[in-house]
């Protein structure tokens, strides 16, 4: 039905609820306010579209005392050709963590498929409708489903059955909310600016009017597109987008021992391999690389991913959670 996942297109809205409640707790730890100041001018920067701004104020702040002690300070491995055996003695099975299946949904969907058929069922009894009345009752659900399948590709179909998911399992919700704090806390300490959120297609609906997106991250990605127009991309960028791309996925992975959404995300990274011409066995190096070096920070840095988690499913600004990495990262792990 889907993934949900990161995005590289599109301004997203977001909720600043939550800023001013913890505010006074937070001023003190950002050395005198300097840090809250940017982050709040920086939220207000990117309310207004105006990435490069949002950007400027935030490299400003970077390696400074009492500023941002995080943003791109990642430590990564050697970039280079890993086999599946190194993956696996770091604990990674590269197939259940590259071959999301979303079990969830599709269970949720199956048992709605199931008690629809009972409710006819059970409604033609009850009210004794005739063979007539259930044949254009079947029509108009083929005719919603057909317009649905046509006009929005599923989108309302897939919409309805993302916002059941959330509100009756409590695992799906989780699930993405873990998933969606993967890729924003990997972009940030990559170097690569978060400018919003969403955690449900609902919310995505209400701010983008897009369907068939069941939850995202988007990021300033400028620098990125500029390169792929070119239709050459830096070894540097290309590496930063590969573990963005693949940091949802990695997350559920630590969490769950397999991955149930983000099939989006490598799908997404594997068209720009190849649109890049790479071999497969130069976009399967690249990935390999791309998982031992994400799932290596993410479980470097667990408690921040677990607070920027709560921050996110609280619908905290992007300022209040980048506050939130800075002040559960500790020095030693930079």
């Amino acid at each position: 039905m889907g993934s949900f996942g990161f995005r590289y297109k599109g301004l997203l809205s977001y909720s600043r609820a939550g800023w001013r409640t913890c505010n006074i707790m937070c001023l003190s730890e950002a050395g005198g306010g300097a840090r809250w100041q940017v982050l709040e001018q920086m939220d207000k920067e990117l309310s207004k579209g105006n990435e490069r701004a949002a950007l400027s104020l935030v490299k400003d702040l970077q390696g400074k005392p009492g500023g941002l002690r995080c943003f791109g300070t990642a430590r990564q491995i050697p970039q280079r050709l890993y086999s599946l055996d190194e993956l696996k003695l770091n604990g990674i099975s590269a197939a259940s963590l590259l071959s999301p299946v979303d079990a969830t949904l599709g269970s949720i969907e199956r048992n709605l498929q199931i008690a629809a058929l009972l409710g006819g069922l059970a409604a033609w009894n009850v009210f004794e409708l005739s063979p007539q009345q259930v044949l254009f009752f079947s029509a108009g659900l083929l005719f919603f489903w057909t317009v649905d399948a046509v006009s929005f590709g599923g989108g309302l179909s897939a919409l309805l059955l993302d916002t059941i998911g959330h509100i009756f399992s409590q695992k799906y919700h989780h699930r993405v909310i873990q998933h969606e704090a993967g890729h924003f806390l990997i972009a940030y300490l990559l170097g690569v600016l978060p400018k919003g959120y969403t955690l449900t297609s609902l919310d995505t609906w209400k701010k983008e009017g897009s369907l068939n997106v069941q939850a995202g991250t988007a990021f300033v990605d400028f620098e990125f597109t500029e390169e792929v127009n070119k239709g050459k991309v830096s070894a540097s960028v290309l590496n930063r987008f590969s573990c963005i791309a693949l940091a949802g996925v990695a997350t559920e992975y630590l969490l769950f021992g397999c991955a149930e959404g983000g099939l989006g995300d490598i799908n997404q990274l594997d068209v720009l391999l190849k649109s890049l011409g790479f071999t497969q066995k130069k976009a399967d190096s690249q990935v390999r690389w791309a998982v031992l070096n994400t799932i290596l920070i993410l479980r470097r840095h667990e408690k921040a991913r677990r607070k920027l988690a709560e921050a996110m499913s609280e619908a905290r600004s992007v300022g209040a959670c980048i506050d939130t990495i800075e002040r559960n990262i500790d020095e030693s792990d930079i």
